[in-house]
Parts: C-alpha cells; sequence; structure tokens
C-alpha cells in the first residue's frame, strides 16, 4: 500500500525508482498508469489530472508502460505484437515508427516472424519495451526491466535506455539492479513500505553507500 510517495519526473529526464522488493515501486507505476482502482491522491501530466482517465486516455496521452511481467501476446509473431503497440497511436506514422524501432533493436529485425513466446527471456523483454516505445511515448515507464535476463543482453537494454534519453524520451524507471539504474539515471527516489524516504541526484546516491544498504540492499 502507497502511503506517502510524492514525485517529480522532469521533461527529458531519467528518474529511478529504488527499494527493496515490495515497497511499492511497482504499485506506484500502476497507480500512474491507472491500474489500481483505488487512488487518492493526484496524478499528474503535461498540466492534467489523470486520476478521471481510463488507461487507454492515459496511453492515448503519451503514457508508455512496461510490465515487470512482459505480456508478450501468445500465438503472435514479433510483428504482430509491435502492431498491437501502434494500434492506439493513430498519430504516428507507423512505417517511420518501425523503422526507428528496429534501428534501435536489431535483434528483432532478426526475428520479425518469429513467434514472440519462442524467444528468449531478454529478446522477450526487448520486444515489449519496443512495443511501447513504437507509439511515441512522452513518457516511458520500465518496470524491473533486468529482471532474469543475461548480463550481455542487459547491456545491450541499458545502452538502448541511454539512448533513448538522450534523444529526449523522459523515463521513470524501477530497477532492483541500483547501481546499473543509477547509472543512467539524473535523480532517484528510495521508496520503503509505500513511502518515499530519500531523494537525491543519482551520483549522489551512487556515492552514498549507507543509504543503499538501509533501504536497498535484500
Amino acid at each position: 500500500m502507497l502511503q506517502g510517495v510524492t514525485l517529480e519526473v522532469g521533461d527529458g529526464e531519467v528518474v529511478s525508482l529504488i527499494g527493496r522488493n515490495g515497497a511499492g515501486k511497482t504499485t506506484t507505476l500502476r497507480a500512474i498508469m491507472g491500474l489500481i482502482s483505488r487512488c487518492e491522491g493526484q496524478v499528474e501530466f503535461l498540466g492534467q489530472d489523470l486520476k478521471a482517465l481510463p488507461v487507454h486516455d492515459r496511453f492515448r496521452m503519451g503514457l508508455g508502460y512496461v510490465f515487470e511481467e512482459r505480456r508478450i501476446v501468445p500465438g503472435l509473431t514479433v510483428a504482430e505484437n509491435i502492431e498491437l503497440g501502434l494500434m492506439a497511436a493513430p498519430k504516428v506514422d507507423h512505417s517511420v515508427a518501425i523503422d526507428e524501432m528496429l534501428a534501435l533493436f536489431p535483434r528483432l529485425r532478426e526475428r520479425w516472424r518469429q513467434i514472440a513466446e519462442t524467444m528468449s527471456g531478454g529478446e522477450q523483454q526487448m520486444l515489449a519495451i519496443a512495443r511501447a516505445i513504437v507509439s511515441k511515448p512522452k513518457l516511458l515507464m520500465l518496470d524491473e526491466p533486468s529482471e532474469g535476463i543475461m548480463p550481455k543482453l542487459v547491456d545491450e537494454m541499458f545502452d538502448i535506455f541511454k539512448q533513448l534519453a538522450s534523444n529526449g524520451l523522459t523515463i521513470l524507471l524501477v530497477e532492483q539492479n541500483v547501481e546499473r539504474a543509477l547509472s543512467i539515471s539524473d535523480r532517484a527516489y528510495i521508496i520503503d513500505q509505500g513511502v518515499v524516504v530519500h531523494s537525491d541526484r543519482a551520483a549522489g546516491l551512487l556515492e552514498n553507500s549507507e543509504i543503499q544498504e538501509r533501504y536497498c540492499s535484500v
């Protein structure tokens, strides 16, 4: 349960939300996306309070969300999963968006006609991220993108995040690998038992081993 979460993500920033398992990180992302049925407080995006808006309207406004569980659609190819990401984005030039996405994810070009669920876990995670960014979100929320993925693919993934950030995409990142998350972030919030307990520049938190051990160690 969230009890006292106040955070801000500025345009073009990469902000990490870190803490132990069960601290409330995923719940925070779900609240922002409108996936929690009863939510007090205020969620403001682009100057608008989203509290009364359903999930699909938040998506159309520019919120992108990559679930921790990936949620690749069984039985569909890589291409068909990507098309699902474009269905609710009528203002996006689909062919241009796909070309730009495949330039970031060359592995997916190689797997384009492959049934998505037959790919490795890391490739499925890349597909889930690609499906979110192909609709051109203004804010991309990532929930534990490196979980269960081999280190080489994690390296590729975080290189992509850095490239997206350098291109101006705003990112809110939940990631258990604290050092990895902070290395690409501008700022970070630490959450514990549903409360934001500390915030700082990412560089400051990287150097603060006491705070990391108190709130982020397993």
